[in-house]
């Protein structure tokens, strides 16, 4: 009789030794310096090359306790394959690193597959989640159980990562669920990274973030004994970067109640861990206060863990708060607090001053409304900015939540109670448009003078709109739009209202809005009042004028008379301005020299894709100039940052911004991704130009011919101007299907943006809810600027030697241009079908179209690479309507459908 033991279900890891991480085996240090993410040395190494170099940094780790060493290659100017490729071999052949598992760790799945093919023994690879579905999760899963990997599930679904405890479990037990009953993986060989996330942070919707982990890791334990729970501990603290005293006795405190609650394994600095009983009891004490969320009420745990950092960081000086404010009576401290826009007491002087009057009501409508006053007052002479007012709505809106609950029980004891309140006012971004900014701030300044706002969000449509604007009898309904389509469906809403006999008051707002267009498209449309907003800070005058029953009438019939001459003016204008006859356009081209002209060969042809691209790097590009024009602080950018009126506001604005994007790119809030490409290109006719597609598998130009259609200005000009279209600047063919130049095209996005917006909409702070919106403009168009400099320099390198500064790159002193579909130069939205089609645009970074071709994520840039010298950006301005019937006949669409499109350059 033989003797047989059970092979207990462990995780089992090996490199050129076994790790079995068995129940004594407490806990397992990830080393994490081995990530060119996470190491600034490792970083450089790898950049130059030096692989046998940085294996000393793989070394260390291991001497320093690491028993899984973590690789990771995600930087935009690496080749991530082949660096994960070349390391991971060099590697193995090191026997005293060897000796330990590794850790595959990339976010994208090629470079994992990779390192897979590299490694020897049992690895573990870092990460795998349904992110983009339970389809690309199963695929993933099964690549990796072919290579007997074990895998880190990040707690990321569909709707975002996991930051509650909630959905930490919800998120960990679905994937359970798909990979031992449908991938067939053993419970032991999955390991959940449930997220850490920063605590300490100063917002109180961040507190409870370690709690969350270590309970959620108790509670998935409990369910699936059998599988791992890690993390990047080094997350926990980033509040105190630069101060790794504290961070290090946050490390250990945090990992001494995580590991007690069943966490196995995480990602640390194996050299930089304090043993939790040798920390100074005080830090030991201020650590377990934030991290377990205890005594941190209006963040009193967390400002006190600040002022003891403080204390230790080399060079500090103790900063002591004026709080004389906090001495007066709570109406004044309220009203100090709207003013300065201070959140830190407002749920305790809120609560204070209820408790000192009948109704929750009478709260909002008397102390409340008072410091609003003011703080209107003053934004109305120029003394508080569109900033400032934001944060002064951040504590308006947290005031009113803590007193929401008891007005909504007296509405349930006494319906009489209902009666009465501000006044409605609908906001809406119209049918196929996603941008929102400039709406948000109108809703933000309205709320801030009493108003109730009701925001619809984005892509409504007319009849929701207005279905809504009846149910609840708002009093103004304010459409808003970016995009032309946006134009024509404001149209088909005036028309709306008309047909179902609505009073309410039409404001209209948004980038491509104008008295102009108002005038004369929309306000024809409906008789009882439209009025065009030109920003945030007109809009209060413009909603009181309406609602104020004896200032309504003069109001509107000033509109009226003031729009009526708008009509009329812009029928003489149109019937004075001469335009000439699209055949005498077309012969009045742009005057180049093609005889002597050789295109530049790009460096490819097809398309290249690029995804996670460098934030930091980015950052370089970024134009601030229209970021401190959507807080309405107009300036040159510098200057504006010391001007006499607006310069501290302005510098106050920069300075947040700039921890916002600190805290974006250290965290990894957005993701940027963009896909460039470049074919062979040859001029069909006077405004047609050809591109030859590269057939993806094989790399081949003999792709799909695809015709580009562009219009051409016909506004007559003096004797020496030309009649510009882009087709002037590819060059044409001398022989029919020849290809002698070339075109290019880009899209780029940046997504990530929802969770954290949904959080600070959730904590009432719009003001950085509307930062981070403008933040990720600035990124997309910092992102789109950095590209076509190397578009210009490397991937095309039509102009190699280029030497600009960012400034001179802000005003366009290179060479070539990158025309967006939909704007000036070609104002027909639909060629961007034809773009998306040649650069596989919502396959290789996600970004989709609605029905007005406004581009989903809505910080999303696409259009057209031309290299000529003599390329440049001009206005189509009006077209007539020869060169209309021409278009339509080589657009192939139907007339009313390029009728629609167009509208907006139909003379």
């Amino acid at each position: 009789m033989s003797n047989t033991s059970t092979i207990k279900p462990f995780l089992r890891l090996s490199g050129l030794e076994p790790l079995i991480v068995r129940p004594e085996t407490n806990f397992v240090n990830v080393g994490e310096r081995t990530n060119v993410t996470g190491s600034k040395k490792f970083a450089r190494l790898i950049k130059e090359n030096k692989y046998e170099e940085a294996l000393s940094v793989a070394r260390q780790q291991v001497e320093n306790g690491a028993q899984v060493i973590d690789v990771n290659m995600d930087d935009a100017l690496l080749d991530g394959v082949q660096a994960m490729t070349t390391f991971l071999n060099l590697l193995q052949s090191e026997p005293d690193i060897a000796k330990i598992p590794v850790m595959i760790d990339s976010s994208k799945f090629a470079i994992i597959e990779a390192g897979l093919k590299c490694v020897q023994g049992k690895c573990i690879v870092n990460s795998i989640s349904m992110k983009e579905g339970e389809d690309k999760f199963i695929e993933q899963a099964y690549i990796c159980k072919s290579y007997g990997a074990a895998v880190i599930v990040m707690a990321f679904d569909e709707k975002g990562q996991a930051d509650t405890m909630e959905r930490k479990v919800e998120i960990s037990e679905r994937a359970y669920k798909i990979l031992t009953e449908q991938v067939g993986f053993a419970p032991e060989d999955i390991i959940f990274d449930i997220n850490i996330f920063a605590v300490a942070t100063g917002l109180e919707e961040h507190n409870n973030y370690g709690v969350d982990f270590i309970e959620a890791t108790r509670i998935i334990k409990k369910k699936f004994p059998l599988v791992k729970i890690s993390g990047g501990v080094s997350n926990l603290s980033f509040s105190f970067r630069g101060n790794e005293h504290v961070r290090e006795a946050m490390h250990a405190v945090f990992l001494y109640h995580a590991i007690a609650a069943g966490m196995e394994m995480g990602i640390v600095n194996a050299g930089q861990l304090q043993v939790y009983s040798e920390i100074e009891p005080q830090l030991r004490d201020l650590c377990e206060d934030v991290i377990l969320n205890r005594n941190n009420a209006n963040n009193e745990a967390t400002d006190k863990l600040i002022a003891f950092a403080e204390t230790v960081k080399a060079g500090a000086k103790e900063v002591k708060k004026d709080d004389a404010w906090r001495h007066t009576p709570v109406a004044e401290r309220l009203k100090h607090a709207l003013v300065n826009g201070i959140t830190d007491y407002i749920d305790a002087d809120t609560e204070e001053i209820r408790q000192l009057y009948p109704r929750p009501l009478d709260v909002i409508e008397g102390p409340l409304m008072d410091g609003m006053n003011v703080v209107g007052d003053l934004f109305g002479a120029g003394k508080m900015f569109l900033p400032q007012v934001v944060k002064s709505a951040r504590v308006m809106k947290r005031s009113v939540a803590v007193l929401t609950p008891y007005i909504e029980e007296e509405k349930r004891n006494n319906p009489a109670a209902q009666q009465g309140g501000a006044a409605k006012i609908l906001i809406a971004t119209v049918k196929g448009d996603v941008h929102d900014i400039g709406k948000n701030i109108v809703g933000v300044v309205l709320g801030c003078n009493g108003y109730d706002v009701i925001d619809l969000g984005v892509m409504v449509p007319a009849d929701k709109i207005l279905d809504t604007a009846q149910k609840e009898n708002v009093a103004i309904i304010g459409l808003s739009g970016l995009i032309t389509p946006s134009l024509d469906e404001m149209v088909h809403v005036a028309k709306e209202m008309k047909r179902r006999n609505m009073t309410q008051p039409l404001m209209i707002g948004g980038a491509t809005t104008s008295r102009t267009h108002t005038a004369v498209k929309i306000q024809p449309e409906y008789d009882q009042g439209v009025i065009h907003v030109l920003d945030a800070s007109r809009s209060v005058t413009v909603a009181g004028s309406l609602l104020n029953k004896d200032q309504k009438g003069d109001f509107l019939n000033g509109i009226s008379k003031e729009y009526i001459k708008l009509r009329d003016d812009f029928g003489k204008k149109k019937s004075v301005k001469q335009y000439l006859s699209y055949a005498e356009a077309k012969s009045n081209p742009a005057k180049i020299d093609w005889d002597n002209y050789t295109a530049a060969a790009p460096s490819f042809t097809g398309c290249q894709t690029f995804h996670n691209y460098d934030l930091a790097a980015i950052r370089d590009y970024i134009d601030w100039a229209p970021f401190f024009i959507s807080w309405e602080l107009g300036g040159r950018f510098p200057d504006l940052l010391t001007d006499k009126v607006i310069g501290v506001e302005a510098t106050r604005l920069y300075n947040d911004a700039n921890a916002l994007l600190d805290k974006i790119i250290e965290e990894k809030w957005l993701t940027a991704h963009a896909v460039i490409g470049f074919w062979p290109a040859t001029r069909v006719a006077a405004d047609s130009v050809t591109v030859k597609a590269v057939t993806s598998s094989t790399g081949s130009t003999d792709g799909e011919a695809i015709r580009l259609e562009f219009l051409r200005q016909q506004v007559k000009k003096a004797a020496d101007q030309p009649n510009l279209s882009l087709a002037d600047f590819i060059k044409p063919a001398s022989v029919p299907g020849e290809y002698n130049d070339y075109l290019g095209a880009f899209a780029v996005t940046i997504k990530g943006i929802e969770p954290h917006i949904e959080r600070f909409e959730k904590a009432f702070d719009d003001y950085n809810k509307i930062m981070l919106q403008a933040l990720s403009d600035r990124i997309a168009e910092g992102f789109t600027e950095l590209l076509h400099k190397k578009v210009r320099t490397e991937y095309w390198g039509y102009i190699k030697e280029e030497q600009l500064t960012n400034e001179e790159l802000i005003k366009e002193k290179y060479m070539g241009i990158r025309p967006a579909p939909g704007y000036p130069a070609c104002p027909d939205h639909t060629e961007k079908y034809k773009l998306f089609s040649l650069l596989d645009v919502e396959k290789e970074i996600g970004i989709t179209l609605t029905e007005s071709l406004a581009m989903y994520p809505a910080s999303s840039i696409c259009g057209w690479y031309f290299s000529h010298p003599q390329s440049q950006y001009f206005g189509v301005n009006k077209i007539t309507e020869d060169q209309l019937e021409d278009y339509i006949a080589r657009k192939g669409l139907s007339e009313d459908e390029m009728r629609r499109w167009l509208a907006p350059v139909l003379e």
